[in-house]
């Protein structure tokens, strides 16, 4: 027996039917399994945000999203390039040329996800100042119980 709003299956991506508690938000299972959440954790990586904004108006190659990307390593872009590929997000083009060149672009899957995205820089725009008190008045509480914790 499950409880109301509870999905039986642990991978189950069933949108729950009981709201009570957050009438206007989805829910889905928060367990690492979950397909939603395995989702939500890959388009909100912030390698993978920069990636889907970047193509937004242009395919580009391998080494321009490198360069245009400060601090992500080889390694890192290639993994995040693959599993947007495989997410079915970003679509890659290999030329046959020596040496060999590589496309990327947005498929129209992942096209779907700028509204999103823009939504969000958006917010986090109009948010920034409030955020930034939060977090120096936060810093400012952690200070000061360090300090009195002192000897």
């Amino acid at each position: 027996m499950t409880a109301t709003g509870t999905s039986e299956s642990p991978g189950s991506s069933e949108v729950t039917e009981d709201h009570e508690d957050c009438p206007e938000a989805f829910q889905w299972d928060t367990r690492e399994g979950c397909e939603v959440r395995q989702i939500l954790d890959r388009i909100a990586d912030k390698w993978s945000l920069l990636v889907i904004s970047l193509l937004e108006h242009r395919t580009l190659r391998f080494t321009e999203l490198r360069r245009q990307i400060d601090g992500i390593s080889q390694r890192m872009l290639t993994v995040t390039l693959r599993q947007l590929e495989r997410d079915g997000l970003v679509c890659r083009t290999v030329f046959p040329v020596v040496p060999p060149r590589v496309e990327y672009c947005l498929s129209p899957l992942g096209q779907t996800l700028l509204g999103t995205i823009q939504a969000l820089v958006i917010w986090t725009e109009e948010h920034q100042t409030e955020i930034a008190v939060a977090r120096a008045e936060f810093d400012a509480e952690q200070e000061s119980r360090e300090a009195g914790a002192r000897p």
